[in-house]
């Protein structure tokens, strides 16, 4: 297991009087994501997890909090930090492994020409995640099972679920959000998200601090119409109107009652109630098939 060599100082240091705050801050970070970890058994004694590095805010701090923790966690695992270089033009690809042999962290990056290809296929005005994230998830998957990582860590945090939440509610008439913890649909690989109680703000304000070197998504990161970035705007107005509403929306998603909603493949509704087995399928209500006599003889 390689060293894991303290990280730089931030580039902009902060005045002695924050010192209490930004140490608070960090406190904050790790025991949210200790927490995280142990709620969902996120990492096991000799995972080597794979570390999905961007270059945004979010990824960088799941590893710089990861790095932290590793030096005191239960049990033995291995960190690597990966890059997916999708050769989007202007991409300065020197920074992120300029930044990781800085710190001593053991790192691979993937290079597959993503831009070119979500680019020639999606129409000049339409967003691109869809397909830029199908392609991204693809490639990383396929190096996560080349190189033996038993984890996935991706750098999704509270709010990230939040939204999804209401994209999945607003445009696909389904109650689901992201997961702290997956397996992708192949059965191959476990997915988690570390930063599944950590806030956006708390992830900004410890990217000031620790001064990391971001890199700004130039491909869908751009579009002004993106649905997410709407339901985002639309959170922001929520919380500033009732600080503590996202919170309380994330804690939501962790406390269902299956019998307080209307999904009878989640809870018997069927059952509920019954003094003996009906005499015809359901199906008979809904399709006009009953005889039970209806409106016979109002006539």
């Amino acid at each position: 297991m390689s060293a894991v060599l303290p990280l730089p100082d931030p580039v902009h240091r902060a005045p002695r009087a924050d010192a209490a705050v930004h140490d608070k801050l960090a406190r904050r970070l790790r025991r949210q994501v200790g927490q995280a970890i142990a709620d969902f058994g996120m990492i096991e004694e000799g995972d080597r997890v794979m570390v999905c590095l961007s270059g945004g805010k979010d990824s960088y701090t799941l590893l710089d909090i990861l790095l932290q923790l590793q030096k005191k966690a239960p049990v033995a695992f291995e960190l690597v930090a990966v890059n997916l270089d999708q050769k989007q033009p202007g991409f300065p690809a020197h920074v992120l492994p300029d930044y990781l042999a800085a710190i001593g962290v053991p790192y691979q990056i993937i290079e597959q020409d993503t831009y070119s290809v979500v680019s020639r296929v999606i129409p000049e005005g339409r967003t691109m995640c869809s397909l830029c994230s199908r392609l991204r998830r693809g490639a990383l998957y396929r190096h996560a099972a080349e190189n033996g990582f038993t984890k996935i860590a991706l750098g999704h945090h509270r709010d990230d679920s939040v939204a999804t939440f209401f994209l999945n509610l607003f445009h696909h008439a389904k109650l689901s959000a992201m997961p702290p913890k997956l397996r992708s649909d192949d059965g191959r690989h476990v997915v988690i998200r570390p930063l599944a109680y950590v806030s956006e703000a708390d992830i900004q304000a410890h990217a000031q601090v620790r001064g990391f070197p971001i890199i700004p998504c130039t491909l869908c990161g751009s579009q002004d119409n993106l649905q997410r970035r709407q339901v985002t705007q639309m959170l922001q107005q929520w919380e500033q109107q009732h600080p503590g509403r996202i919170d309380q929306i994330a804690r939501a998603l962790g406390n269902i009652h299956p019998s307080q909603l209307a999904d009878p493949a989640l809870f018997d509704f069927l059952a509920l109630g019954r003094t003996a087995a009906p005499p015809r399928p359901p199906t008979a209500w809904a399709d006009g098939s009953s005889d039970s006599g209806g409106d016979a003889g109002l006539a």
